[in-house]
């Protein structure tokens, strides 16, 4: 890369996944952000390149599958605690 970009040839090295999760400079700029996963522990994972007032927006972990159904059935189906409750007891939620 540096021989032809000395010639003046426009050119960037490709790196695989294990190259790009392991770069110094991903790291030091804050695209590869090491998170805290609720079941895995720390992961390493690529952030949102894009800087909002010259900070990486920090990476969080998805949600575990159902955590928030009772804010949902709530929230948007209007539901009471005692209706979630008789779900989770019957095995729907």
């Amino acid at each position: 890369m540096k021989v032809i970009g000395d010639a003046g040839v426009p050119a960037g090295a490709v790196f695989d996944t294990l190259e790009l999760m392991n770069d110094p400079s991903l790291a030091e700029r804050g695209i590869m952000q090491t998170i805290q996963h609720p079941t895995m522990g720390a992961v390493k994972m690529p952030g949102w390149p894009v800087r909002f007032d010259g900070a990486p927006p920090r990476v969080k972990p998805s949600p575990l599958l159902g955590e928030h159904n009772a804010e949902v059935l709530s929230g948007w189906l209007g539901m009471s605690p005692q209706e979630i409750e008789a779900l989770c007891k019957d095995g729907i939620v």
